[in-house]
């Protein structure tokens, strides 16, 4: 069993490649923005707090995406843990060390998936273009100035991280603009 968290900004393509780790590893995705939806209509006392909180607009609290994540480090563990979209912060990283030390869990890896933004910037956009020139719709932010505020507020918040973890000797650097299949096998050969 092996726990990851897996960096990298906007569009750097962290959902595909934990899709494809659940997919042929049996390993369990942990999205924020999933627990927080799955929490909000499950009825639990902890989906009934999440749900009040996004009622009334504000941001869900460290503290409850931590116990979300408590609750599903006390479930099935498969083949591990895939933390996506958490950390963010340092505060963050700090509260999840803290959580799988008192679960008896080891976070084995952080990936960072490394991109040239402009790069990214273009693939993001092409997506984009090519979603509504098959008569599909793009996402709404999939543009190049929603993606370069999004960007920044990453760096601002997230890359902290990268350094955090550098520090402790889990951080792995992964070519993030690569084929996926080239992505893909960079990360295998950084679990194997």
């Amino acid at each position: 069993m092996t726990n990851i968290i897996l960096l990298g900004p906007p569009g750097a393509g962290k959902g595909t490649q934990a899709a494809m780790l659940v997919e042929e590893r049996g390993m369990i995705q942990l999205s924020t923005g999933d627990m927080l939806r799955e929490a909000k209509d499950s009825g639990t006392e902890m989906g009934k707090v999440v749900a009040d909180v996004m009622a009334r607009g504000d941001l869900v609290t460290d503290e409850i995406v931590i116990g979300l994540i408590r609750e599903k480090l006390q479930g099935d563990k498969a083949g591990g843990f895939i933390f996506d979209g958490f950390p963010r912060t340092l505060a963050q990283a700090d509260a999840l060390g803290a959580l799988m030390a008192e679960q008896g869990e080891t976070l084995d890896y952080v990936i960072e998936l490394q991109v040239d933004d402009e790069v990214l910037v273009d693939r993001i956009v092409g997506r984009a273009a090519e979603a509504v020139a098959a008569g599909g719709t793009a996402r709404a932010d999939d543009n190049a100035e929603s993606l370069k505020i999004r960007l920044m507020a990453y760096y601002k918040q997230t890359s902290p991280l990268i350094g955090y973890y550098h520090a402790k000797g889990m951080l792995k650097g992964v070519d993030g603009l690569g084929t996926m299949d080239g992505v893909k096998a960079e990360i295998a050969g950084v679990l194997s």
